[in-house]
């Protein structure tokens, strides 16, 4: 018999009255279950278990741990490298957990481990509010926030881990414990940046901001003028108030409405923005960027609802696609650095090949370097360099492309990455990643995950 055969038999056994579904290699439905957002990723996991609420979470929990399994913890499943899958372990899929309760007048929202952010943007948006939520909306909330969560409203709002005010956790040994300021602070303060390292986390209550309908949408210049355009607007960007965000782009046009029948297909570069406010006052604050360069192929910007930005993504990046990625944290982008950004800006190899430059200055930078997990408070954007494709024949190109682009700018960089866009690159890149917040992340790990049960993530070692 097969070991996944005899985990499956005996998971079903031991879990007897499990609220949820177990999904094994036998199962007809194991192949979906198996699946991940990125279709680079192909791994096995001997069971695949679906809990209804948190009690069901800590029973899967015990049962990895006591039999000495790989254990692997899905949210949204986004995760690039695959991290929400392995092989031959138990993988606990959140997504029969994702309620959203949102107090409009608390200015809070709840939401469960499996929620996905495009749930709890449509809630809150009911009420004219809003919690930073990243940039596609089928992202899960889980993976987003553990990992830092940046996104369209980073410096107006800060990060999601900046508007996490508790968490409800499974630890390693079966324990339902609550996150916060006031209980388990040292907890607390790991799980905002430190990832899934720690427990699975069933709740998430966060922070709500006034946010009702936004100025936002793209404005896209000819790749022949990417270097121009991204000097320009990294000098400018950071001397713009909080209320404007706009995270620089390489892409190539989809031939699709909304965008003009003669830019489909063009590699372009630009500014996806998104004003918090009136149109009036967005259009005032995006002006002096405008003004300093040639005249550009689209502007796109308009009123919409916070939502219709959340997910105008979606539809351009479906689960199912492969992609490889690479990140760094940059605090200034220099003539040499903007040189070579415009060379692999031009040679994207497919069409949702891309490369973003996310803000993380404005309100993110009103916390200290050690007062979340997140380090890189002195960052000033969150590069990713994405390949992405839907046919397997071009799995290389993709690849190749992510690396040679990390390689070349990565001289520039300011030594980290973004933990939530890493691929599985060693454990001396998660150290850079977390600079002096590791060793107390390891001590937390120690107390929390001693025996490092939860360990399929960008890793933190105990102490």
């Amino acid at each position: 018999m097969s070991t996944h055969t005899i985990t499956t038999t005996s998971a079903r056994q031991e879990l007897a009255g499990f609220r949820g579904r177990l999904v094994g290699p036998e199962d007809a439905g194991y192949d979906e279950a198996r699946k991940v957002y990125n279709a680079m990723i192909d791994r096995r996991p001997a069971l695949v278990a679906y809990p209804e609420d948190a009690d069901a979470v800590a029973r899967v929990v015990s049962f990895a741990r006591d039999h000495g399994l790989l254990l692997a913890v899905r949210g949204g499943a986004h995760n690039g490298a695959g991290l929400g899958v392995c092989d031959d372990g138990v993988v606990i899929d959140l997504s029969e957990l994702h309620d959203v309760e949102v107090d409009p007048a608390a200015r809070t929202v709840r939401a469960g481990g499996g929620a996905r952010w495009g749930e709890v943007d449509r809630a809150t948006a009911e009420h004219g509010l809003a919690t930073p939520s990243g940039i596609i909306s089928t992202t899960g909330v889980g993976g987003l926030t553990l990992g830092g969560g940046i996104g369209h409203l980073t410096r107006y709002c800060g990060l999601s881990i900046d508007n996490l005010l508790e968490a409800e956790l499974v630890l390693a040994s079966g324990e339902r414990v609550r996150a916060s300021a006031d209980e388990h602070p040292d907890l607390f303060w790991a799980i905002r940046g430190g990832g899934g390292n720690f427990g699975v986390v069933t709740s998430f209550l966060f922070r709500l901001h006034e946010v009702g309908t936004i100025f936002a949408g793209p404005t896209f210049w000819p790749i022949e003028q990417s270097e121009q355009v991204l000097s320009a607007y990294s000098e400018f960007l950071p001397q713009a108030p909080r209320e404007l965000n706009g995270f620089f782009a390489f892409c190539t046009v989809p031939p699709a409405p909304p965008f003009p029948e003669e830019l489909h297909m063009r590699k372009v570069c630009g500014v996806v923005w998104c004003y918090v406010g009136d149109a009036e006052s967005g259009a005032a604050a995006i002006a002096p960027l405008l003004e300093r360069l040639p005249e550009p192929l689209m502007h796109g910007v308009q009123p919409m609802r916070h939502p219709d930005l959340q997910g105008a993504f979606d539809g351009l990046y479906p689960a199912g696609d492969k992609w490889y990625w690479r990140a760094d944290f940059v605090k200034q982008i220099p003539p040499e650095a903007a040189q070579a950004h415009a060379r692999f800006g031009a040679a994207m190899p497919t069409m949702q090949s891309t490369m973003h430059l996310y803000p993380v200055d404005g309100a993110a930078h009103d916390a200290a370097p050690s007062d979340t997990a997140w380090s890189y408070r002195d960052a000033t954007w969150a590069t990713v360099y994405a390949g992405v494709d839907g046919d397997p024949a071009n799995k290389e190109a993709i690849r190749h492309w992510s690396i040679d682009y990390f390689e070349a700018l990565h001289p520039y960089s300011a030594g980290g990455a973004y933990v939530n866009m890493m691929m599985d690159e060693g454990q001396e890149r998660v150290r850079a990643s977390y600079r002096d917040n590791y060793d107390r992340l390891a001590r937390v790990k120690a107390v929390y995950d001693p025996a490092n049960l939860f360990r399929v993530n960008q890793n933190i070692e105990p102490a």
